[in-house]
């Protein structure tokens, strides 16, 4: 285990290095939309792709009972723990499920959070873990490509909404999207290149503001931050006025942060927590298990109890219609920094 958490820790570190020298740090000024980044793509390269999903929804998916799933095994005190690198938009949620799981079964699960892209890396370049988690579909595809993950285990864990995310009493009366670009508002998003809500934001942003509009937003816009619960805690210690998030921020910090819905017709899909074992896996097994306790009951229950929606038809509910469901998106050139 000494082993896996020096791989880890390398991993995590050779990552931040990458990150600081090509400019995918908290800082996003005016890099952003530079000259010199529209020049990274090339010209023809279509900025907006949308990818059905390939996953199975979690109510079609066979799930073995929860009684299966939390069945102690004799040799689970012996086991190296279960080792997960997931996307900040579970992490409430999956922490308690972890230790629910290790209570019933008696198998030790540790975690790495942070944005669905940077973990990814950090478990490439490990080497190691046993299950990918990341905050939207958008990551699972690229890890299916890049044959990270072994794509037949993937189930879907939760389903989220994209809203707007201000501070508990909306002191700057922040009631549209329209709103982020008017001046003096401080506005952040997740780093659209390695955070999943990060990219939905911008899908958000280029499918309906003007050019005038948007080029307000990115003046309003003060950072980019590194994770998805980074963006949440952009509002809770009132770094900024609004951030473009999950519905689900709120039920995370009640006290500090307040949604406000989208309308449905500036929703361009919804998305999906996905799950699936790892190829670096020395225990599939033992994380298929897990993997099973949260698309059990149990599992769900905790989901739901963090303010996330379980079934596709919840969110479609909360949005007032039904949208497509996960799928991925290709930044724009003027998104991506160089």
């Amino acid at each position: 285990m000494h082993t896996r958490r020096v791989a880890a820790f390398l991993a995590a570190f050779l990552v931040a290095c990458f990150l600081a020298v090509v400019g995918l740090s908290s800082g996003c000024s005016s890099s952003a939309t530079s000259d010199s980044a529209s020049s990274s793509r090339s010209e023809n390269e279509s900025p907006v792709t949308l990818t059905p999903n390939t996953a199975t929804p979690k109510d079609s998916v066979s799930t073995p009972s929860d009684s299966v799933a939390n069945q102690p095994s004799d040799s689970a005190v012996n086991q190296d723990p279960l080792f997960i690198y997931a996307g900040a938009a579970s992490k409430p949620a999956t922490e308690e499920a972890m230790a629910l799981f290790e209570n019933k079964t008696g198998i030790r699960i540790e975690a790495v959070f942070g944005g669905s892209g940077a973990v990814l890396s950090q478990m490439e370049l490990s080497q190691e873990g046993d299950l990918y988690f990341p905050g939207s579909s958008d990551y699972m595809e690229k890890a299916k490509r890049k044959g990270d993950v072994i794509a037949e285990t993937e189930a879907i864990v939760t389903y989220l909404v994209p809203a707007i995310n201000v501070q508990k009493g909306n002191p700057k009366n922040i009631r549209t999207l329209n709103d982020l670009a008017r001046p003096g508002v401080k506005v952040a998003i997740a780093n659209p290149e390695t955070v999943c809500v990060g990219a939905y934001a911008v899908e958000i942003i280029e499918k309906n503001l003007s050019d005038t509009e948007k080029a307000a937003f990115k003046s309003n816009l003060l950072n980019y931050t590194e994770s998805c619960e980074k963006t949440a805690t952009a509002i809770s210690l009132k770094q900024v006025d609004a951030v473009i998030g999950w519905s689900v921020f709120a039920d995370w910090d009640p006290e500090n942060i307040e949604t406000i819905p989208l309308p449905a017709d500036q929703i361009p899909r919804i998305g999906y927590i996905p799950i699936a074992v790892s190829k670096f896996t020395k225990n599939e097994e033992l994380a298929q298990r897990f993997i099973d306790f949260l698309a059990g009951s149990e599992g769900q229950a905790i989901f739901a109890k963090y303010g996330y929606f379980t079934t596709p038809e919840q969110a479609f509910a909360y949005i007032g219609e039904t949208k497509p469901v996960g799928g991925e998106y290709t930044l724009p050139p003027d998104w991506v920094t160089k």
